[in-house]
This record gives C-alpha cells, structure tokens and sequence, in this order.
C-alpha cells in the first residue's frame, strides 16, 4: 500500500542546451527512502528547462499512479520551483504548456509542496536524467560513476543510476499552516458604508447575527484550531469569541498588526463625502497603495504588519490551522499578495462582513488560496 504522502525527486538537461536531452524523476517513501518508482527518459533535442519540466511532469504522474494524496517535489531547479510556487513568471512560451500540464496534475492531489535542493542532494534523478542524455546522444551508458560526479554538473557528465552515490537524505516533511481569515460581522458603519478603521464601532444586531452563523461554519471547516487570533478593536474580538466557542473554548489571541487601516480624516465618512471634500486625495489615494488618508496610513504600511503578523503565525503554528480574525484591508493585502495580484485588486475585490477566505502558507514562502469571501452561511441572515 502506497503511503499518503511521497517525495518525488525530478532533474533534466541537455547536452548543449539545447540538445541531446532527458530527465529522471523518483518517487520515495518519506520516512525510509525507499524508491517506490523510477522514470527516465530520452526526448531528443530539448533545452534544460523543457527536460526539467518533464521530469516534473513524470515523477508527478508517476505519484498520480500510486493513487496518494499529497507530493512534497524536491527539484535542484529553480527556475522550475519559483515558476510552480508562482513567486517567478512563464516567460518563455515553449514553457506554459509544460506549466500548465503540471499544474494540471498538481490539482490531483490535496497538496503539493516544491522546494529546492542542492544538486548534490539529487543525484539519484541527476543520474537517470544523464543515462537519458547519454542515450539522446547515441553513447553507450557508463559502467562506473565518475570520482568527481558530485562535483561536476548533471547538465553535462555521464552517470550511472546503479553506481551513484545514494542521494537519499531524511528531510522534515513540511506542511502548510492554514489561516482561515474572517472578517468581522456587520457594525453601524459597514451598513451605511462608511470608512471604519481605528474606530471602535461594535457589532449591530444583524452583525451579532453573522458572527452565530460564522461561528458554526468555521466549526464545520476546521474542527480542530491551533489558536483564533484577533484586531483588538472590539468588532473583531466578539466576532473571535464566538468563534472559539463554537470550536471548545479556544484561546483567543489579539494581535495589534491585524487592526485596520487609519483611514485618518475620512474616518466615519462615506466614499461620496470624501469625494467631494478631498477630491485630489482621493484621486492620490486610489491610484498607488503608498498614498495615505490625510492623517491616515498608507496601504503599503497595512501590508507590511499584516504580512508581518501572519508570517509569525507559520513559524508558531507549522502545520496547523489557525482562524484569523481582521477587517478588509488587511485580508484584501493578505489575498492579494498570495494570488500575486496588483495593485488594482484592491478596489476590485468585494469582502463581505463576516466573509470567510482560506489560504494555506508553507514555511518556504509557498502558497495556496483555497476560498475567497465565502458568505453561505450567511444565505438565511435578513
């Protein structure tokens, strides 16, 4: 029986780059290293990063075979990780196919992790993707492993798989820390759309009437929390009371980077009055996220505690869930940044009271956004 979770090791290159090419993958065990399945093979002439790619591509579908559920990728390619995690673009078009198909089989699994490694920690894949280059260049495969095989690049020396050097190395299983991120339920001023930050302004009737069904829905999503943690104004802390009571009294935390944004002058104000009254503002304002309200705090500056806040989190709480309670910005800031969207994004999202949004943050900068603004439960409120 295959395990739940497997490591799949990947490499490829090109004798040329491009040219003679071929990629190796292995899928292991994660606790005793056992090869569970091997590919290789040759494609010809190619380019290194089309061969790493496919070498993902393999060991992934080679994974999808074994029916388990999730896949921590170890790659000695950068270039291919930061593309996958999307923290770097697709530039070159002959690329996004082989993106794309990968992503298409990430999306079979209920995780996949990517993290780079140092080629020397994968010399196993390093040397079935050289015995593929050496068939795409027509040589007969090496018998012996060079002495200096550890030192010499993959992309352009023969090995042998069954003399490499093992390049099995135990390595803690990451998993990501989920942040389920609530905003508060409805107050006076959320009713008449009036700018509310530091405000205080507590829950109305129908936001207290939100936060009971918010609380039941985060109970069914997550029935075990690590911690509920809170913006200390009080909108938000009955919003985590309630929440951790549904979920057996957990402890409820305040966290003073997830209060909302200064809206400085425009406090209490709608859109329309502070149109009218600060128009150049405005304008300043809504075009870069580095404008602050007058008297107020800039987007840019929200952005920075709340990443600040929650990438405290992933190191209190590895893989865990944890129930976040903030107000718009912050959990606008916090999405955008994890779909790396821009600046427009912002004024373009529409985040419910008492919304819910889930995104899942591994301890290599990795993200995964699961929900945005879920409001279902709220279908029955009037």
């Amino acid at each position: 029986m295959a395990p739940r979770v497997v490591v799949v090791e990947a490499d490829g290159g090109s004798r040329g780059n491009p040219g003679p090419a071929g990629y190796g993958a292995v899928v292991r065990d994660p606790e005793s290293g056992e090869v569970l399945a091997e590919r290789s093979e040759s494609l010809g002439t190619a380019t290194n990063n089309v061969a790493e790619y496919q070498g993902l591509i393999a060991g992934l579908t080679a994974a999808a075979e074994l029916g388990v559920a999730e896949v921590d990728v170890r790659m000695d390619s950068k270039l291919v990780v930061e593309q996958m995690c999307g923290r770097w673009q697709i530039k070159h078009p002959g690329l996004r196919p082989l993106a794309a198909q990968a992503a298409g089989l990430v999306g079979r699994f209920a995780a996949v992790r990517f993290t780079w490694i140092p080629r020397e920690q994968n010399r196993h894949a390093d040397a079935l993707a050289n015995a593929a280059m050496d068939a795409a260049a027509g040589r007969p495969p090496a018998t012996t492993a060079p002495a200096t095989s550890t030192a010499t690049s993959a992309k352009t020396t023969g090995t042998d798989p069954a003399t490499a050097p093992a390049s099995w190395e135990p390595r803690p299983s990451f998993t990501a820390t989920r942040l389920i991120l609530v905003r508060h339920g409805e107050t006076a001023y959320t009713e008449q759309r009036r700018y509310s930050g530091r405000g205080d302004v507590p829950l109305s009737e129908r936001g207290r009437a939100q936060v009971r069904a918010t609380a039941a829905r985060v109970a069914a999503l997550a029935p075990s929390v690590a911690a509920v943690l809170s913006s200390p104004l009080s909108r938000c802390t009955q919003t985590a009371a309630a929440i951790a009571s549904a979920l057996g009294d957990v402890p409820v935390r305040t966290e003073d980077d997830l209060i909302e944004c200064d809206f400085g002058e425009w406090e209490g104000r709608t859109f329309t009055e502070v149109r009218q009254q600060w128009p150049g503002e405005m304008d300043a304002w809504l075009a870069s996220p580095r404008i602050a309200p007058p008297g107020g705090e800039s987007f840019t500056a929200v952005a920075e505690r709340t990443n600040r806040a929650l990438t405290g989190l992933i190191g209190a709480y590895p893989g865990e869930t944890v129930v976040v309670v903030s107000h718009v910005s912050p959990i606008k800031l916090a999405l955008r940044d994890a779909l790396a969207a821009g600046d427009d994004f912002l004024h373009r999202l529409f985040l419910d009271a008492a919304g819910i949004s889930v995104l899942d943050r591994w301890p290599d900068g990795g993200v995964a956004v699961r929900t945005v603004n879920d409001t279902a439960h709220l279908a029955k409120i009037v």
